[in-house]
Order: C-alpha cells, then sequence, then structure tokens
C-alpha cells in the first residue's frame, strides 16, 4: 500500500503543517517544525530490530563476547546510507524502488526481480512471525501454534490501522519501537557491560563460524525489502512544488532517518553486549536458542530481565511482520503492477511460519539461517538503488554526488564480497 492513499485528519494537519515549513513560512517551536516529516524511517527501522537480530546478536554476545560489535557498528553505517538513499528516491521521483525497476528494466528482468523479492519477503515475515509466536509462548507459557495464531490476530489489527491514515499506523509501529528501546534499557542496567565492551569497536574475525554469524547480522541489519519499502513510505507522503521544497523535505528524511536508525543501531549494540555479559563471561556461551536465552536469564539477572527480553521480542515481532506485509505488498503491486488486499496477503504470508511449527523445527535456527539467506538478497535491491539515485534526469538536485556514489558501491562490494566468501567456506568445509 503506498503512503498517502488513505489521509485521516491527523494526516491532513501534519501535511498543511509539512507544507508550511517547506515554503517557509514560520512555525513556532523546533517539534512543531520536525514531527510533521518523522514517521517513514521509524516505520523502516522496525526491520532493523526483528527477531533475526535478536537470534544474531544473542548468538553472536554468548559466543564470541563482544567481539562482533564492530560488525553492527558497520551493519548500522551503511542502513543510514541504504535507508537514506531510499527515502530520497521516493521524495525526488514520486515512484518507488520496484516501480522504477519495472519502468526501466527489461521485462524478464523485472519478473525475475520480483520472484527474488518475494522469496526475500517470504523468507523475512517467517523470521517476524515465529519471533513474534515464540514471544507469546514464553510470556504466557502456550504451545508455540498458539503464540502464532495470536500473532496472526494482532498483526491484522495493527495493519488494520491504515484505514485511518499512514500517521496513525506510524504511531503505532513507533510505540513498538519504544518498547523494544525501554526493555533494552532495562538489560542493560541488569547486565552491567564493563567498558573492555568497548574493545569490540576493533575490527576482528575468529574463523568462518563467526564469519557465517556476521553475515547473519548484516542480513538481519540491512533489510532487502525494507530498502523497497522506504521509498514507498516518502513517494507522495508530503507534496513538493519545486526543487528548493524537495531538497528541504529530503534533509528533515535525512534526520528522521539518522534518528531512527542510530536508535536501532544502539539497541543492536545493546542486545549483543547484554548477551555478552550475559552469558559469555559467565560460562554459558552455548546459549545460542531464545528460548534458552530467556530461561537462563532468570538465574542469571533475575526474573525482570527475562521478561524485559520477551516482551521486547514481542514488541520486535509484531511490528516488523506488519512492516514486512506492507513491504510485500510494495513489491508485488511495483514489480508486477498486481495487487491483493493487504489483510489477504497477510494471511497468505503466515502460512511459512505455520509450517515450520507444525513441522516442529527449531524456531532460532530457522531465524538464524533466514537471515543469512536474507543478505543474498540486498545487492538485488542496492544495485538498482545505487543506478537511480546517480541519474540526475531521475533525481534532479537530489542526485548522489561523488562520494556517496563512492561509499554506495563500497557498500554493495563488501556485501557481495562477504557472501562469496561465506559461499566457498559452505561448500569446502
Amino acid at each position: 500500500m503506498k503512503a498517502g492513499e488513505e489521509v485521516s485528519g491527523l494526516d491532513r494537519r501534519m501535511n498543511a503543517r509539512a507544507a508550511s515549513v517547506l515554503q517557509g513560512v514560520p512555525v513556532r517551536g523546533n517539534a512543531a517544525r520536525i514531527l510533521p516529516f518523522m514517521g517513514p524511517a521509524f516505520v523502516a527501522s522496525v526491520a532493523y530490530l526483528d527477531p533475526g537480530n535478536f537470534a544474531t546478536n544473542i548468538q553472536g554476545g554468548a559466543r564470541y563476547g563482544y567481539m562482533l560489535l564492530w560488525v553492527i557498528l558497520l551493519a548500522n553505517l551503511m542502513a543510514m546510507l541504504i535507508q537514506n538513499l531510499s527515502s530520497k528516491l521516493g521524495i525526488a521521483t514520486g515512484r518507488n524502488l520496484p516501480e522504477l525497476i519495472r519502468e526501466r528494466f527489461p521485462r524478464a528482468g523485472s519478473f525475475f526481480y520480483w520472484i527474488q523479492a518475494e522469496l526475500i519477503a517470504m523468507a523475512t515475515d517467517l523470521a517476524e512471525f515465529l519471533g513474534a509466536s515464540l514471544a507469546f509462548q514464553l510470556l504466557f507459557h502456550i504451545p508455540l501454534l498458539w503464540g502464532a495464531v495470536l500473532t496472526g490476530l494482532v498483526t491484522f489489527s495493527v495493519l488494520a490501522l491504515q484505514r485511518r491514515g499512514f500517521r496513525p499506523l506510524e504511531i503505532a509501529i513507533t510505540a513498538f519501537v519504544g518498547v523494544i528501546v525501554l526493555s533494552y534499557v532495562v538489560q542493560l542496567f541488569l547486565s552491567r557491560p564493563g567498558l573492555d565492551a568497548l574493545s569490540g569497536f576493533i575490527p576482528k574475525l575468529a574463523g568462518p563460524e563467526s564469519l557465517y554469524l556476521s553475515v547473519g547480522i548484516i542480513g538481519a541489519t540491512v533489510m532487502p525489502h525494507v530498502i523497497y519499502l522506504h521509498s514507498s513510505l516518502t513517494q507522495g507522503r508530503i507534496q513538493t512544488g519545486s526543487e528548493e521544497e524537495k531538497q528541504r523535505l529530503a534533509r528533515f528524511n535525512r534526520f528522521d532517518v539518522i534518528l531512527a536508525m542510530g536508535l536501532a543501531g544502539l539497541v543492536n549494540m545493546a542486545m549483543l553486549a547484554s548477551a555478552a555479559a550475559a552469558f559469555h563471561f559467565t560460562g554459558r556461551q552455548d546459549v545460542a536458542d531464545l528460548t534458552v536465552a530467556y530461561k537462563t536469564l532468570t538465574p542469571l539477572l533475575g526474573g525482570g530481565a527475562a521478561i524485559a527480553f520477551a516482551l521486547a521480542l514481542l514488541a520486535s515481532g509484531l511490528s516488523s511482520s506488519t512492516v514486512g506485509t506492507m513491504a510485500g505488498q510494495v513489491v508485488m503491486q511495483g514489480f508486477v503492477g498486481f495487487r491483493i488486499p493487504l489483510l489477504l496477503r497477510r494471511l497468505l504470508t503466515m502460512v511459512p511460519a505455520f509450517a515450520v511449527i507444525l513441522a516442529g523445527l527449531n524456531p532460532t535456527s530457522t531465524l538464524i539461517l533466514s537471515q543469512v539467506a536474507l543478505s543474498f538478497g540486498i545487492p538485488f535491491a542496492l544495485i538498482p538503488l545505487l543506478l537511480f539515485t546517480a541519474r540526475r534526469d531521475l533525481m534532479g538536485s537530489l542526485v548522489n554526488t561523488r562520494t556517496v556514489n563512492v561509499l554506495g558501491w563500497g557498500v554493495a562490494t563488501i556485501i557481495i564480497l562477504l557472501n562469496i566468501y561465506l559461499l566457498v567456506q559452505t561448500f569446502t568445509g
């Protein structure tokens, strides 16, 4: 669903205020100036706080201590750059990334992109849905299957907010982000990581298994489906009448990205650091399962830490599952011009998660495997984004600078080389 297709009273008031700011009309108070532009990046940031992040960060912290903190920092800086480019594309062109690929690429190429993007969206939704189901199980001591049913019901309710406009949905998702942040403030306070955590920002690895987890962390942090989605969230959200207004809007969106992605990065670092402090340095390096992590936290840090962990996982799963369904709709509509009701798509994307649960597969192992798979989809979203945002005929005054182009292609190269190395290591043992 494209941002702006439904307009509520709140949307109209905020859009009017945003138009005044863009036109240079004085608006009293910094909050009144900034708030109308906040939201899209916070929706996108949920994908950087999904249950896949929990699985990879907790396993990384438990097994390697603080060693992989630098990977999270690197991935988050990549995310800031990529999401800024995606939001800028929607502002400059009034179209989203899948729509531009369909317009500019050969038909066969566009069809291929749609297939791989749908597969990536399915892997994403599998991880997010499983995470929320597991959180329900941990909190209420119910079977995982019933947790999945509750997850479906809650995400249906959150998606229904779109009928009231895009800002009510943005507010709901931002509230979920707030729950995750508060939960990890509690986790950090209880686990008390030491100053030696700073050593984790010095780049180093400890063999192929740490590389596997690093690629998983990047796959869990830089999410291909949200690269497609972010351009849709900004296209037509706030109308602009000139290049100067587009430039002002892009600056506000850049602030939105830095704030939202910076917050997501800090939470991811807190996940890994608290896991390292709670598990790695207490002789529990073997903790690699979310259920085991939850049960182990109570004797180590107390019941409050375990509940905070489960609440964060629940907020993460519910919000990211909602965003994943939105992204899937953008992918389908953009690449092939076909659209199904959002709630029907939610029903269809629940099927793989229920299949995993009924088959009795380990949720945490499935989560980590899905995150590694996601990292292979990043170049397919990133390369067209870099190509389009470098074209002045598409972007106008918002075209990438040479520095941004170099950085963007550097990010794409790092991700591609990591994936190639991982494949070689995997198939050569």
